[in-house]
Formats: C-alpha cells, sequence, structure tokens
C-alpha cells in the first residue's frame, strides 16, 4: 500500500505561486473615484468629473506591484481655490491607490479641463472676473 504525501509536504510556497497583476485601467477606475471623492468633499455643489490616465511601471517585488505614475483631469468650479482642490485631489489619489492597488505613487498630475462658473450657467457670454 503506498502512502500519499500530507497536502502541506507537496504545497507550493505562496511566494512561488504567480504573480497577481493589477490592470492599468483598474488602477485608472481608482483613481478618478478618488479625484471624485476629494472634488466632492472640497465642493459638494460644483460639478466633479473625474477621469484618469495611468503609466505602470512593473517591480520584481513581493510586497509592491509596481509604481503608478497617474494623471487625473478634473472640472473645477469658478471662483474656487483651484491649488488647494488640485492639492486635495493629488493626496486622496495617492493614497487610495496606495490604498487598494498596493503601488507606490510617485507623481499624480492633476489636470483643469474645464472651470465652471454660476455667473455662466444661463448661457451668457459674459467675462468673469
Amino acid at each position: 500500500m503506498a502512502t500519499v504525501p500530507a497536502a502541506a509536504d507537496s504545497a507550493v510556497p505562496a511566494a512561488e505561486r504567480g504573480a497577481t497583476i493589477i490592470a492599468d485601467r483598474v488602477v485608472a477606475k481608482v483613481a478618478a473615484q478618488a479625484a471624485r471623492e476629494a472634488l466632492r468633499e472640497t465642493a459638494p455643489t460644483d460639478p466633479t468629473d473625474a477621469h484618469a490616465t495611468v503609466a505602470v511601471r512593473r517591480r520584481d517585488t513581493r510586497r509592491h506591484f509596481g509604481e503608478a505614475r497617474v494623471r487625473v483631469a478634473v472640472e473645477l468650479g469658478y471662483p474656487s481655490d483651484i491649488g488647494a482642490q488640485c492639492g486635495v485631489v493629488r493626496r486622496q489619489v495617492a493614497e487610495r491607490v496606495r490604498a487598494l492597488a498596493n503601488m507606490e505613487v510617485p507623481e499624480v498630475a492633476v489636470e483643469v479641463e474645464r472651470l465652471h462658473s454660476p455667473l455662466l450657467a444661463g448661457g451668457a457670454r459674459e467675462r468673469v472676473r
């Protein structure tokens, strides 16, 4: 009668089982959602449209899934403190990508695509000062 080795004896160690790769588009969705969350916190009545593009550089390390350089495009209300809003977006995106994707985030570029002014809501073509 042959003996069957115990499962623990023949199991492949966790570090040698394979690799988990998080798709760039998933990281981009996390970044865009984080930007929308940040904008809702800073200006809840303003439009909060955001989308992101991501460049991911893979690293061979067990602790992190690589490095993500993120570019986020947002729409902001005007007049507002644009610099402060961009700073909040930058911090929120970096924190959420780090937490949810386990990636280092050395750079978050925030691009303001459009400014919305309540003075121009009626379609008037006036200069906003």
